[in-house]
């Protein structure tokens, strides 16, 4: 029952070996800290495309499902 994919999901600096990042099921590395394996999980983020409208401390408070509302003109997602 292994969900690893061969890959690390690590975005940002990692003290986890390489290969064993590629061993890790995604589950096992976000639940290790940011500071010691940095996947981004529990970050706020925003996910615009190209220049938004949208101020970015509110881009980054909502799920990407509201993001996806909005005309691409206003807040480009796609």
């Amino acid at each position: 029952m292994s969900d690893s994919t061969s890959r690390s999901h690590a975005i940002g600096d990692s003290k986890v070996p390489q290969k064993l990042q590629e061993k890790l099921p995604q589950g096992i590395e976000e639940a290790v800290p940011n500071s010691i394996h940095d996947t981004g999980a529990g970050k706020a983020s925003s996910h615009a495309t190209g220049d938004s409208a949208v101020p970015k401390v509110a881009q980054e408070a909502v799920p990407k499902k509201a993001e996806e509302v909005l005309p691409e003109k206003v807040h480009p997602t796609k």
